[in-house]
């Protein structure tokens, strides 16, 4: 896997894959049925088709563009707008809007989208009427069975007079969504395949449904057919916007290979320096991040936040439960003054959580970090890997909720880890001699009862661990601040190793903070 620049990402990804006539669903083949007993478009139907285009071979090419939208650079892409007045979904009174995206540059697989009424699917055919083309200008017309790059809805989310963006499906199978007063940032995608891995494939959706929504609906209902070489796959979306905008997901896969390790419901984020990395200085803006934890909630109860890295080396941490209750890539630092970017708005981009409807069973929540030396490379994935690899000729079923949020301390109903730092060892004036090869890892808690424990802290201890080398002290201290505790741990490690640190606060035999975790390697 290597790094995936945000503008060069759908190169990579679009690039190797097939829209084949073959597959090219239309509402032909189910929508004709007898006139006194039509059958209505849902999933199964969906569910249908990857079934069956399991057991066609894998078509990897893709029509080549025109030659006008194959050289357009970014910018003159961008100023391919759909044109507002043109969006689709009002014709009931319902508060969503559909517009499309425009083919060009880097977006050169083309995708068939469908809008649904009455149960009755009808593709949206390619008119150049539908964009405003700026100042972009293209020789000759283009053709009217283009297709679309991919789609967004619009919903009256931060002002009931404004119809804002709240959900784009663009590139490969990529989707991001956004609550109120959110700005964009990271993104999901409905499946990883080989994360991590030199084998890495990006699947990617042939086919969109997009049911009509009543009037005064809070819900819109997506359907996607996804391709891979790996396995096909049936996709609902049922999409409720708000303050945390939510998206129930349902899949089904038809697996084409054995052995193939999945990544369900995956999370694709940047990290690229925080306040436990600065090895690129030169910015005068502190942090640059669009996530800064991965949190779990494992099967067990327990609460583990893990600090995001931009590591020296590709690195993949897995974190094995046998009934994982959720996990995310959270970004809880939400201060201006430690992002100092009046543009880009680091501190507004949404945390996603994911939560299984049922239970996965037996697995891992992988964690794949990729070194950077740019915050416009997404460098970040979290997934669930099962651990028994679904079985070819077996469909696969999931669900799972995605929440986007900008404050989800009440996952945490304990304290949390709200800053990690590391220092040598004979950082804050410690009195006691400094042990050679040793490192300090401060972390700060807050929230829970630590507020409560802090007038009388020696009721409170730290509990560190490390699965190699040997924690050389521990110590905490009230921080007035966070209304919480900084913790400090002095670790040796010799030359070249790698531990994984655990620490967490304890009132007796009491835990008081989620367990904080951190993989370090003593260079």
């Amino acid at each position: 896997m290597t790094d995936l620049n945000r503008r060069t990402l759908v190169k990579i990804l679009i690039g190797s894959s097939a829209f084949s006539a073959n597959v090219r669903s239309t509402a032909s083949a189910d929508a004709a049925q007898p006139a006194s007993a039509p059958q209505k478009f849902d999933f199964d139907n969906v569910v249908r088709r990857a079934r069956d285009l399991a057991t066609a071979r894998f078509e990897a090419s893709s029509p080549p563009l025109p030659e006008a939208l194959n050289k357009l650079d970014f910018d003159a892409w961008r100023d391919l707008r759909f044109r507002p007045d043109k969006a689709f979904l009002a014709s009931n009174g319902s508060p969503f809007r559909l517009q499309l995206f425009h083919l060009g540059h880097l977006y050169r697989r083309p995708v068939t989208i469908n809008t649904i009424r009455d149960g009755i699917p009808t593709p949206i055919p390619y008119s150049a009427n539908l964009f405003d083309y700026g100042r972009t200008k293209l020789d000759k017309p283009l053709p009217v069975n283009l297709g679309f790059a991919g789609f967004r809805l619009h919903y009256p989310l931060n002002s009931p007079k404004v119809l804002d963006e709240v959900i784009a499906f663009l590139g490969a199978s990529y989707f991001r969504l956004l609550g109120r007063e959110q700005r964009y940032g990271m993104s999901a995608r409905a499946l990883a395949v080989g994360a991590g891995t030199e084998a890495e494939e990006f699947p990617f959706f042939r086919e969109f449904w997009i049911e009509t929504p009543e009037s005064n609906a809070d819900r819109a209902t997506i359907y996607g057919l996804l391709d891979s070489d790996a396995a096909t796959g049936a996709f609902r979306f049922d999409l409720y916007p708000g303050v945390e905008s939510t998206v129930e997901v349902s899949a089904t896969l038809f697996p084409r290979k054995p052995n193939v390790k999945f990544g369900l419901a995956p999370l694709t984020s940047m990290f690229f320096i925080g306040e436990n990395d600065h090895r690129f200085n030169e910015d005068f803006r502190p942090e640059l991040h669009d996530s800064d934890g991965l949190l779990i909630h494992s099967g067990t109860g327990e609460w583990i936040w893990r600090p995001l890295r931009n590591p020296l080396r590709p690195e993949v941490s897995a974190f094995l439960d046998p009934n994982v209750r959720g996990f995310g890539l959270l970004q809880r630092d939400r201060e201006f003054e430690h992002y100092q970017d009046l543009d880009l708005a680091y501190e507004m981009r949404p945390s996603y959580f994911v939560e299984p409807r049922e239970s996965w069973g037996e697995g891992r929540i992988e964690l794949v970090e990729l070194p950077t030396e740019h915050e416009t490379n997404d460098n970040i994935v979290a997934s669930f890997s099962p651990k028994d690899a679904p079985e070819p000729n077996k469909p696969f079923s999931y669900g799972y909720r995605i929440t986007a949020s900008l404050n989800l301390t009440r996952l945490s109903p304990n304290g949390r880890t709200l800053n990690t730092y590391q220092t040598t060892a004979a950082a804050l004036g410690s009195p006691e001699p400094v042990t050679p090869g040793s490192r300090r890892f401060i972390i700060d808690f807050t929230g829970g009862d630590l507020a409560y424990f802090a007038g009388d802290p020696q009721l409170v201890e730290v509990v560190p661990s490390t699965s190699r080398g040997r924690i050389v002290r521990s110590f905490i201290a009230p921080n007035a601040h966070t209304k919480g505790f900084r913790a400090a741990i002095d670790v040796q490690l010799e030359p070249g190793q790698s531990t994984d640190l655990r620490a967490f606060l304890r009132t007796g035999s009491r835990a008081l903070t989620e367990t904080w975790t951190f993989p370090w390697r003593a260079e």
